[in-house]
């Protein structure tokens, strides 16, 4: 082979590479576009993307496509799943720990946890290749704990059972859906309750 022709062999693969990198692209750009939302379910406060269907949708756009499940790990008493997808020319990683409904991780999670921790995480591999990727948008961002002190301080300046309704109802609605601080909030009617009943 000669020099010319080595260099026209290198530009022509260098060429198809680029050609498949924008088939790669491109395919991202319409993966993405797909409306999933009928094919999610909620539980708490997640969001969960049929795995079936997303194994079905990757399939019909790389039918070579394939994964695997890497070893859990554990940690101290949780436990972190492990999915690696390999499609349209590419492999993508994800991590899932074993959580409950309200994204926490469960304790000593049991055979079933771990089963659908793990499908979980194959479906949000897949939805690193674009198919269902917003589902997931603000799932890694911290959970803010919820400051009760100003509305359990108001709840305790009650001096009658009028001012304590009226008190409880706002701080309540303030709590929004955070059910801790719910509770906390109305553990603190309760005891005023009881108190501003005693002096009756």
């Amino acid at each position: 082979m000669s020099e010319q022709q080595f260099q026209q062999t290198v530009m022509d693969e260098l060429r198809q590479q680029q050609e498949n990198d924008m088939e790669t692209t491109a395919t991202y750009k319409v993966l993405r576009e797909i409306d999933v939302n009928k094919y999610t379910e909620k539980k708490g406060q997640l969001t969960y993307l049929s795995w079936t269907w997303a194994v079905d949708q990757l399939l019909l756009q790389d039918p070579m496509a394939v994964w695997e499940f890497p070893e859990p790990r554990v940690y101290n008493d949780t436990m972190m799943v492990f999915c690696n997808v390999t499609a349209l020319g590419k492999t993508m990683r994800m991590q899932l720990p074993v959580m409950d409904n309200r994204n926490a991780a469960i304790v000593n999670p049991d055979a079933r946890k771990i089963s659908d921790a793990t499908m979980r995480c194959l479906a949000k591999c897949i939805a690193c290749f674009g198919i269902g990727l917003y589902i997931f948008a603000g799932e890694d961002l911290p959970q803010v704990e919820f400051d009760t002190t100003q509305l359990v301080d108001k709840i305790k300046t009650a001096t009658t059972m009028a001012e304590l309704q009226e008190y409880f109802t706002a701080s309540l609605s303030a709590c929004g859906k955070n059910k801790e601080a719910q509770a906390v909030v109305i553990a603190t009617k309760d005891s005023m309750k009881a108190k501003l009943g005693s002096k009756a």
